[in-house]
């Protein structure tokens, strides 16, 4: 899947149309997100952005500082949710 140009409105929403129908086919597969030639996202992007990744299994392309940003900022609250899951769990068996 590739995204680029500016992710802001109405295309914000187009891509959370496509995610959506995209989705279901990709059973557990890995999936390809180029994020290469993206230039902006507003707040609904990034949360879009972000709800992509930590659905599913994803592997970002990210060419320049500004896409790798990107990328970061979506993995961000996957890899805190994880640290709170872990916490929890390691309460549980304790």
């Amino acid at each position: 899947m590739k995204i680029e140009g500016r992710v802001v409105g109405e295309w914000a929403s187009e891509l959370e149309r496509v995610w959506a129908s995209i989705r279901p086919s990709l059973n557990h597969r890995k999936l390809s997100l180029d994020i290469c030639d993206l230039l902006y996202l507003d707040g609904k992007g990034k949360e879009i952005l972000r709800g992509i990744v930590e659905t599913s299994d994803t592997e970002i392309k990210a060419g320049s500082p500004l896409t790798k940003q990107f990328a970061d900022e979506a993995k961000q609250n996957m890899r805190k949710r994880n640290r709170e899951g872990n916490k929890h769990a390691m309460r549980e068996r304790d």
